[in-house]
């Protein structure tokens, strides 16, 4: 069995990539590098306890949030019937969310994984459902053995933290945002994680794009 606290189990962050320079992740220079350096910094650090802090809950606690969440989140989405949504496979303490997935698709719609082309490129979104094999990708994470491309019309994405701005703490490697900004058209972008992870600003820079809410066990911050 696949450990989902295990950093070397599958994971849905596409890298480690905590202290990146912007222009590696193929993201547009910030106007302050300075400025950066320091946001960058304070980001690790929120991130690392942040992660700290969630691990450090009971799984059966996380384990009922996630349920709350996922409810709260399918009546975000209404109805799914013939609609993709892609989710995510759950990492470090992440809300679990692959019963959501198997209740999408047993109400008509269709799932999907985010798979990890190469770093500086968007992320490609792969149809996948339960009981379907799964195969590992760059850095060992969990994508559909099968390649089968999609487009969805629901992002589901995990935060490690977030503002009431709807602005998104992640794993460092920019490859949410870069990949919000290469889709012709957007998806309905909804951000999961536990009320703990609030934070009073995660401190935007011109690269970062909000999502369209965030719900947590306790409640939806809207954009």
């Amino acid at each position: 069995m696949v450990d989902d606290d295990d950093p070397r189990s599958f994971a849905s962050p596409a890298c480690f990539l905590h202290e990146i320079d912007p222009v590696y992740a193929g993201l547009a220079d910030p106007p302050d590098m300075a400025a950066w350096a320091d946001i960058n910094r304070w980001r690790t650090s929120e991130r690392q306890r942040l992660i700290a802090e969630r691990l450090a809950v009971p799984v059966e606690v996380r384990t009922a949030a996630g349920e709350a969440i996922a409810a709260r989140v399918l009546a975000e989405i209404g109805d799914v019937d013939g609609r993709v949504v892609s989710a995510y496979w759950p990492f470090r303490g992440e809300p679990d969310l692959r019963p959501l997935m198997r209740e999408i698709v047993r109400l008509g719609g269709r799932t999907a994984l985010p798979v990890v082309v190469e770093k500086g490129l968007p992320l490609e979104f792969h149809s996948w459902q339960a009981g379907q094999p799964l195969t590992r990708g760059v850095w060992g994470i969990a994508v559909p053995a099968e390649k089968r491309p999609c487009i969805p019309d629901v992002v589901i994405a995990p935060v490690v933290g977030y503002d009431d701005a709807c602005y998104r703490l992640g794993y460092g490697g920019g490859f949410f945002d870069r990949t919000l900004a290469a889709m012709q058209a957007r998806p309905k972008v909804v951000g999961v994680g536990y009320s703990a992870a609030k934070l009073s600003t995660i401190h935007p820079q011109k690269h970062d794009i909000p999502m369209d809410l965030v719900v947590t066990e306790a409640g939806t911050a809207r954009r």
